[in-house]
């Protein structure tokens, strides 16, 4: 640890934020907008649920007067969902003042270095301990500036984030593989349920949804599923089984609400992020979960809720909300058991696929999870790691 100093963090790097932007000024077009909800979807690799723009002339006016985040530069959730980094990519986007703040200028600390920083026990210690506000807890710049941060020399942050990006590297290889997966699984579903494909050369008839093939029907969700509400897990410990919230996994317990197939569905929140599991798992209180009423069917209900854009269905006012009426009478195609049966037996070695890279992407974030600390507080070499 002798080669390790103790530094203010604003003495390493400048901290800053944006200028204001006014909500008259958002756009339907034009240059991104993000606030720490959007910033924290990037951080977790998932698709923004809300987008916000600005005009591109607004975006050139802050440029040239101020200066906008560039590649490498750092962005922290600073309001409501602490701590939360994100490291700015090759990428024109502007972000909201207050929600977030700006890391850039980065001497004696490695930006990536920074990053995993904010991720480990230390850095949430402080977040803790010296965010200021009652009801909503907050990171003010002057805050930022005073935390102490302990740095290795340059040479081993670079061989420490070499570690540890090398297995997000491989969590993001297997979740684009799974992006492409799934959108030969979603083709294969408009393919069958959409276009009907394989039944057109058989006799279709008139319905409320439009023509489908004979011996189809017009239905609502509810014949197909029993809609199911989370629960609270903060009582349960740590586990291996995943608890789910609107942004996918957000933990590890030691306990179970359902198993098997289901279709998870957010009832308040990013209305839009619908996951299928074929597992155990927990799901939390703002999120739906759902029993399948018939076998090989909860593919083609996953698929078909997907199609559906929740969050044009909003039914809250402050914050998005889906209800189980809503959901219990969305008109969909109550097709053949038959037909399920062989939807469901060309699908399954595609979600095999996609299940088997989710489990590998969670024994590399819990093995990253442990190595995290330990090597930001110099307690594991990088020859211990070599050894």
């Amino acid at each position: 640890m002798e080669e390790w100093k103790k530094y203010r963090l604003g003495d390493v790097c400048t901290i800053s934020s944006s200028k204001r932007i006014f909500a008259s000024e958002y756009q339907s077009i034009g240059i991104p907008f993000y606030r720490g909800k959007e910033i924290i979807e990037k951080q977790r690799g998932a698709n923004i649920s809300n987008e916000l723009y600005i005009s591109k002339s607004r975006y050139n006016e802050i440029e040239n007067k101020f200066g906008v985040p560039k590649k490498g530069d750092m962005l922290l959730t600073s309001v409501g969902t602490l701590g939360i980094p994100y490291i700015v990519k090759d990428e024109v986007f502007y972000f909201k003042d207050g929600n977030l703040t700006w890391f850039y200028s980065f001497d004696s600390i490695n930006n990536e270095y920074l990053y995993y920083w904010f991720l480990s026990p230390i850095a949430k210690h402080q977040i803790d301990t010296k965010a200021i506000g009652s009801t909503q807890k907050a990171l003010t710049i002057e805050v930022l500036n005073k935390f102490d941060i302990t740095l290795p020399p340059r040479e081993l942050q670079s061989k420490i984030v070499n570690i540890l990006s090398s297995l997000d590297n491989k969590i993001a290889l297997n979740r684009r593989i799974n992006d492409n997966l799934e959108q030969q699984a979603q083709a294969l579903y408009k393919s069958w349920f959409v276009d009907f494909e394989p039944f057109n050369g058989g006799k279709f008839i008139d319905s409320e949804l439009g023509r489908i093939p004979e011996g189809w029907r017009v239905g609502s969700l509810e014949d197909l599923i029993i809609v199911k509400y989370g629960k609270d897990h903060k009582r349960l410990r740590d586990g291996d089984i995943p608890v789910y919230g609107s942004g996918g996994i957000m933990r590890y317990v030691d306990d179970y609400l359902y198993s098997g197939e289901s279709v998870l569905i957010p009832r308040k929140g990013s209305l839009n992020n619908v996951f299928y599991i074929n597992d155990k798992f927990w799901s939390v209180d703002t999120m739906f979960y759902t029993q399948m009423r018939q076998e090989n069917i909860a593919k083609f209900v996953y698929f078909f809720v997907l199609s559906q854009n929740l969050s044009s269905m909003n039914a809250g006012s402050a914050v998005p909300s889906m209800t189980v009426d809503i959901l219990n009478g969305l008109k969909c195609v109550i097709v053949p058991l038959n037909i399920m049966a062989q939807f469901n037996t060309l699908q399954t070695p595609i979600f095999d696929e996609m299940k088997k890279n989710m489990i590998e992407n969670g024994k590399l974030s819990q093995f990253r999870d442990s190595l995290l600390p330990k090597l930001m507080s110099g307690e594991l070499k990088i020859s211990d790691l070599n050894s």
